[in-house]
């Protein structure tokens, strides 16, 4: 790879090595029974979308701390691309979102295999839920046999159980809080625990620890991937409710519907008087919204300034995110790639 990161070019590296590693997989599972099949074509699906930001961000932790670009590194690396696909099929389900890329979620997929069976929509489910599980396990494979040194793996193998354990949290967080008084400091300690961890901070520290990083670096590390991940998921929540459908490939009433701690309703609702509270009271956490819905949702909490409160948090960890790269001594590939991951990581359209 040149010096100068190219961000296409990496995506495809990752694009086909999950493509190949994936595939083998779903061979193997039908070597088992060919009614497996529906299983093995969601796996692969699973892995066919994103922007392989999280295998970015372990790549360049790895390049930080001054390694080469390396085959066996970006297999590392793509290991994080698992993790995140298993956290969409786990997410959706909970969420019982029906969109993900335009195409049908992994339990609304997986109704076909099971039409008119007993239970259908809860065996559809249990194998989403399933389909997620053997994600989260294929990420440890890939990583395990990535081809690096076993002293090298030994160092990074500890963040893996901090990255698991924060991202439950923070998904077991979302869960209990969903359909309680918003609060912005609630939200907020969702947004980093759900995702804000393994989409940035994790992922560099494992490429970091890899490398063999002093504990300076990995610290210099952290403080730029934190407000930097929190910043990608404020984005998001923007994203899903005045995002269009068409380019989000999500449908934008989730978070309404589903009463979730997000910062963008806690913003609106800690902004909002008594009659305004009242009428967010109305929408969330309705099952019955439509597009009437919808566009009074999205009236509401512009008056209410929710949205520029939310960029104003957005630009300020960016702000401080990069800021963080000035005291650290990175090499020039590294610290270009990294501030253009920032940018790539926060000014999303979809």
């Amino acid at each position: 790879m040149p010096e100068r990161w190219d961000p296409a070019g990496f995506k495809g590296r990752i694009d086909a090595l999950l493509a190949d590693f994936v595939s083998e997989e779903a061979g193997r599972l039908l070597a088992v029974d060919e009614a497996l099949r529906p299983v093995a074509d969601q796996l692969r699906a699973s892995v066919g979308h994103g922007k392989r930001l999280r295998a970015a961000f372990c790549y360049w932790g790895w390049r930080a701390a001054g390694q080469p670009d390396s085959d066996t590194m970006v297999r590392a690396a793509a290991s994080m691309e698992l993790v995140h696909a298993a956290a969409i099929v786990h997410d959706d389900l909970i969420d019982d979102s029906p969109l993900r890329h335009h195409l049908p979620t992994a339990h609304m997929a997986l109704r076909s295999a099971v039409t008119g069976r007993p239970r259908a929509n809860a065996a559809a489910r249990s194998l989403a839920m399933l389909v997620g599980d053997h994600l989260m396990a294929l990420a440890g494979q890939l990583f395990a046999t990535s081809g690096l040194p076993a002293a090298y793996l030994a160092r990074a193998r500890p963040m893996w159980g901090e990255l698991a354990r924060e991202l439950i949290a923070g998904e077991c967080l979302e869960i209990l809080k969903s359909g309680t008084r918003p609060d912005t400091g609630v939200s907020l300690k969702v947004v980093r625990f759900k995702t804000a961890k393994y989409t940035v901070e994790h992922p560099l520290l494992i490429g970091g620890l890899l490398a063999g990083a002093a504990r300076e670096l990995r610290a210099g590390l952290s403080a730029y991937g934190l407000p930097l991940g929190e910043a990608f998921q404020l984005r998001d929540d923007l994203l899903g409710l005045f995002g269009e459908t068409e380019r989000t490939g999500k449908a934008a009433l989730d978070d309404i519907r589903g009463h979730r701690p997000t910062a963008l309703l806690a913003q609106a609702w800690e902004s909002a008087g008594p009659g305004q509270r009242g009428q967010l009271a109305l929408l969330l956490g309705r099952h019955d919204l439509d597009e009437g819905h919808l566009r009074r949702a999205r009236e509401l909490i512009r008056a209410l300034k929710a949205p520029e409160q939310v960029e104003d948090m957005i630009a300020s960890r960016v702000g401080e995110a990069v800021g963080h790269l000035d005291g650290l001594d990175l090499p020039g590939a590294a610290r270009q790639a990294l501030t253009e991951l920032a940018r790539l990581a926060t000014d999303r359209r979809h």
